[in-house]
């Protein structure tokens, strides 16, 4: 199927938008979409007064919703997710357009928004605190969890609708408003998964302004992270901006959840099952062009079959089918633009100076059809040793190959970045698995076995350490991010006792 003209792509947006419900005001600010690099819609930008509106209404239906029981508030959630799996193909269309995700990605990804909404409805039942002894008599020691305040919540163009799902679906059930300013790369997505939301809240009735959707750049951004009211900031990016996000939250005593960059590895054991290594390598390194935090960039194979498995992966580079993302069969869509092109470029250059060769792929193809569109081979380099380019991330499909000669320097390797997200060890060797989990083992906040650095289910926390920021989401325990703690003694004894032995007679 050749690429699709601009006519075509406005047609399919305009047709998905409608049926869920969007209406998208115009504007001014041009966006363009990356499967053919021309422009998809135009569209206004909030400023900094639109941002303190959103956050003073939220702040308004926060002092109701918090009133309302948790299963209560997990109704909602659970209309949502009903809704988001009714206009699951509208929806991923909408993501295939904007990021250029292919379609059984972009499928995935809505899915894991109804996942999310199932998680959630379990948790609003499930906010769990703890009963404690009290050294006095007559006393109860417990803990309670609360409604923390309005959610504010940035993501990146990579994920334009999980992410926001993963903290929105968490947060409403905790009592929680969100403000989520998007991507400006992927404003019509964003607004029609916020029109799912915006049925539900209509559907049961609770309080319109507990999501809000503001479209903008870097200007809306910087408003939300500064605001006051904004109680938890959850943003999604790179490593630079964690580092300007953070310090402005802290600044004001807020808190921040921050999921950043990821130079993730594998290692691949002199035991490996190679035909599931390599399975496992090719998605998780090419997989949404290279275009995902956990997107694997770096393999770490023992030197026994380093060799082997370079061959067996470029073999398999060169079969990657590359193309119109919403084609059946296609396995590689375009990169997100321009400037994503010449950092991979950029970074294949680096590494072939520092001694590195490029085994595969590395061109950009499909510029008769798309000249304004960036699609590229993915891109495997042999090299040596970890140099300063591979302890960087590149976001494209560019991937590392680097061979060890023990199990401890493998994991020295693998974190000797300064990243801490995913990572991965292919191995039948249930000593080198073990200790790939262990104390000892992989640093990440991610850490697999026989699996590949990406496609994580919204079951477990997701996140991870040193400049990937240090913040969970989804599953598991990630919920306490989005509540406040309170610590309560109960004296029923009539008498009061005092802590330690205390003796203040009076």
């Amino acid at each position: 199927m050749p690429i699709p003209t601009r006519d075509e792509l406005t047609t399919l947006a305009g047709a998905a938008l409608a049926r869920v419900g969007a209406e998208p005001p115009s504007g001014d600010h041009e966006q363009t979409s990356p499967v053919n690099g021309e422009p998809l819609s135009a569209l206004p930008h909030a400023d900094a007064a639109a941002v303190d509106d959103a956050v003073q209404r939220a702040g308004d239906a926060f002092r109701e919703w918090r009133k309302v029981p948790a299963p209560a508030r997990g109704a909602l959630v659970k209309r949502w997710g009903e809704l988001l799996a009714e206009h699951k193909d509208d929806l991923a269309t909408l993501v295939s357009l904007e990021v250029g995700k292919i379609t059984s990605e972009a499928r995935g990804e809505i899915q894991e928004m109804v996942d999310i909404c199932d998680f959630a409805v379990g948790l609003s039942r499930q906010l769990y605190g703890r009963t404690m002894p009290s050294e006095r008599p007559g006393h109860r020691l417990m803990e309670t969890w609360h409604p923390l305040g309005v959610v504010g919540v940035i993501s990146a163009f990579n994920f334009p609708a999980a992410v926001w799902s993963w903290n929105t679906a968490v947060a409403l059930v905790c009592g929680d408003p969100v403000v989520w300013k998007p991507s400006e790369l992927t404003p019509l997505t964003s607004l029609a998964c916020a029109a799912t939301l915006q049925q539900a809240i209509a559907d049961v009735g609770a309080p319109a302004a507990v999501s809000q959707v503001l479209l903008g750049g870097a200007d809306a951004g910087r408003a939300l992270v500064e605001h006051p009211g904004v109680a938890l900031l959850s943003a999604t990016g790179s490593t630079r901006m964690g580092r300007a996000v953070g310090p402005r939250v802290s600044e004001r005593f807020g808190r921040t959840l921050l999921e950043l960059g990821g130079n993730n590895a594998a290692v691949v054991s002199g035991s490996a099952d190679l035909d599931l290594s390599v399975r496992g390598i090719v998605f998780a390194a090419a997989g949404t062009a290279g275009q995902r935090c956990t997107t694997m960039r770096r393999v770490i194979a023992h030197r026994s079959v380093v060799d082997e498995l370079t061959d067996r992966l470029a073999s398999a580079y060169e079969r990657l089918p590359i193309g119109n993302p919403m084609a059946d069969g296609t396995l590689v869509g375009p990169l997100i633009h321009g400037r994503a092109y010449d950092g991979m470029q950029a970074a294949i250059g680096r590494a072939s100076e520092e001694g590195g060769k490029v085994v595969a792929g590395g061109a950009r193809v499909l510029e008769d059809q798309a000249p304004s569109a960036y699609y590229v081979q993915p891109a495997i380099v042999r090299i040596e040793a970890q140099s300063p380019v591979v302890q960087q991330e590149t976001f494209a499909p560019l991937l590392y190959v680097l061979p060890y000669d023990d199990f401890e320097e493998a994991i020295a390797l693998n974190n000797a970045v300064p990243h801490g997200l995913s990572s991965s060890v292919f191995t039948e060797d249930q000593a080198e698995a073990e200790l790939f989990l262990s104390p000892e083992g992989s640093d990440c906040g991610i850490v697999n076995v026989n699996i590949g650095t990406s496609g994580a289910e919204i079951g477990g926390a997701f996140g991870g350490e040193k400049e990937t920021g240090g913040g969970r989401e989804s599953g598991s325990d990630a919920w306490r991010a989005y509540m406040r703690r309170a610590t309560n003694t109960v004296n029923f004894s009539g008498e009061l006792p005092l802590a330690q032995g205390v003796d203040f007679t009076v």
